[in-house]
C-alpha cells in the first residue's frame, strides 16, 4: 500500500502516518514518510499490505498530536479512510498544528477570580483563587467535573518569571475537540510560604512544614465552597487534583489522604527527592479506592527524576497488592523534557483527556468532534 501526501504549508518537521494499524502512535519511526521534494511539500510511504487492516483509518502528524494535520481554515480534520485493495492513497494536508496552536477565541475558558483574598482558616491567611470555566458555562445547564491545580501564578497568566502552562489555551484546544467540559480551580501559591505549604511533614526541608493544613484547606474548605457556588459534579469520580514539582508532591499527599474526595491525580515532575523512600501515609479501607494517576517527567530534569518516578510506580503496585488502592496509572517520560512550564504545558491536554475522558474508546486524538459550525 502506497501513501502519497502533498502540502503547501511546508517546513522541515518530519511527517508520520498514524492510524488503526499502529495503535495511533503519532511518532512511530516505522511510519515516517520520505520527503520527495526540496521544498518539503511532497512525501510518500509504502507499507507492506500484511501490516495493514483491510479498512485503514489514518491521519498525518508532524511528530505528535500537538502537531497534527488541520484543514485550510485551521479546523480539526476527520480521520481519513481508505480500503487496502485501492493500492495507492493520495492525500493533501492544508495546514498543521504547531505546539497545539492555533487557538480559537470562541473556545477559550471563562476566567474568573473567586476571591483576591480567600480565607484559609487552617493557616489563618488569605489567598487568591481563580476559576476557569468551560467556554459555554453560562449558556448551558450542565454540571462539570473539577480539577484543583497548585501554583496558579504559573498556569495561565502572562508575565510569570518562569513562563506558564497556558492552560487557558490548552483548554480551548480540548473544547474544540469536545473535551473541554472541565472546571479548573487554580490556587495561587503563597510566595514565601510556598515551600512550607507544599511540604507535608518534613521540617528538615521546611522548618514548620504546613502541608497537612494546606491539603485540609482544599478538601474541607475550598471544595465545599466551589461545589456550592458552581455547577459541579461533586462526587470523587469527577474530582481531581494536581500540580508540578512541589505542587505535584503535595497533590500526591492530597490524593492518598483524601481518596474519598479525589479519584484523579495529575502529577508532573514531582519532587520525590523529598520522599526518597516513598513513605507516604496510607490509610486502610474495607474496599480499595479506584484512583487514576497521570505521571509525567522529563529525562533532562536531572539524573534521578525518571528513576524516582519508576520507583514510585513500583510502590503503587505494592500498595495495590495490599488492597490499599486500586490504581490505574499512565506514565509519560519525555526524552527532551526539562523542569519547566513549557513541557508541562505540552503535557496538560494529554493528561486531562486521559484522566477525565474515556481513554479506551474515542480518544481525543483519534476521533475528534467537529465544531466548524461554532
Amino acid at each position: 500500500m502506497k501513501f502519497e501526501l502533498s502540502t503547501q504549508d511546508s517546513d522541515e518537521r518530519p511527517i508520520y502516518l498514524t492510524g488503526n494499524f499502529n495503535n495511533w502512535n503519532p511518532k512511530d519511526p516505522k511510519y515516517l514518510l520520505q520527503n520527495t521534494s526540496i521544498d518539503y511539500k511532497n512525501f510518500t510511504l509504502t507499507i507492506d499490505d500484511a501490516q495493514l487492516p483491510d479498512d485503514i483509518i489514518f491521519k498525518f502528524t508532524k511528530g505528535g498530536w500537538e502537531n497534527v494535520e488541520l484543514d485550510q481554515y485551521g479546523n480539526i480534520t476527520p480521520n481519513r479512510k481508505v480500503a487496502k485493495y485501492v493500492g495507492t492513497s493520495t492525500n493533501v494536508v492544508e495546514k498543521w498544528r504547531l505546539n497545539w496552536g492555533p487557538f480559537k477565541d470562541e473556545f477559550f475558558p471563562i476566567v474568573e477570580i473567586i476571591s483576591d483574598e480567600f480565607y484559609i482558616p487552617q493557616l489563618d491567611r488569605y489567598r487568591k483563587i481563580w476559576a476557569l470555566l468551560p467556554h459555554d458555562y453560562y449558556v448551558s445547564n450542565k454540571s462539570y467535573p473539577v480539577l484543583y491545580l497548585q501554583d496558579a501564578q504559573n498556569l495561565f497568566n502572562e508575565g510569570s518569571p518562569y513562563g506558564n502552562w497556558e492552560i487557558d489555551k490548552k483548554l480551548s484546544i480540548l473544547a474544540e475537540y469536545g473535551r473541554g467540559d472541565v472546571i479548573v480551580i487554580a490556587i495561587e501559591h503563597g510566595s514565601e510560604s510556598r515551600i512550607k505549604e507544599y511540604i507535608f511533614d518534613n521540617d528538615n526541608i521546611a522548618n514548620g512544614s504546613e502541608g497537612k493544613k494546606y491539603i485540609r484547606f482544599i478538601a474541607d474548605t475550598l471544595k465545599p465552597f466551589v461545589d456550592e457556588n458552581y455547577r459541579t459534579k461533586k462526587d470523587r469520580e469527577n474530582t481531581g487534583i494536581g500540580g508540578s514539582s512541589l505542587g505535584g508532591l503535595i497533590s500526591i499527599y492530597s490524593g492518598f489522604l483524601y481518596p474519598e474526595v479525589y479519584s484523579k491525580l495529575l502529577i508532573f515532575s514531582p519532587s520525590l527527592w523529598i520522599e526518597p523512600n516513598n513513605n507516604f501515609p496510607m490509610m486502610s479501607f474495607r474496599v480499595p479506592y479506584k484512583t487514576k494517576i497521570y505521571l509525567y517527567g522529563g529525562e533532562q530534569e536531572g539524573s534521578k527524576m525518571v528513576k524516582r518516578i519508576g520507583v514510585f510506580e513500583d510502590y503503587l503496585r505494592k500498595w495495590e497488592k495490599k488492597n490499599l488502592f486500586d490504581f490505574e496509572f499512565k506514565t509519560n517520560i519525555n526524552p527532551e523534557g526539562t523542569h519547566n512550564e513549557f513541557y508541562w504545558s505540552q503535557e496538560f491536554p494529554r493528561a486531562i483527556e486521559w484522566l477525565f475522558y474515556n481513554n479506551t474508546e474515542n480518544p481525543v486524538e483519534v476521533k475528534p468532534q467537529q465544531n466548524n459550525s461554532k
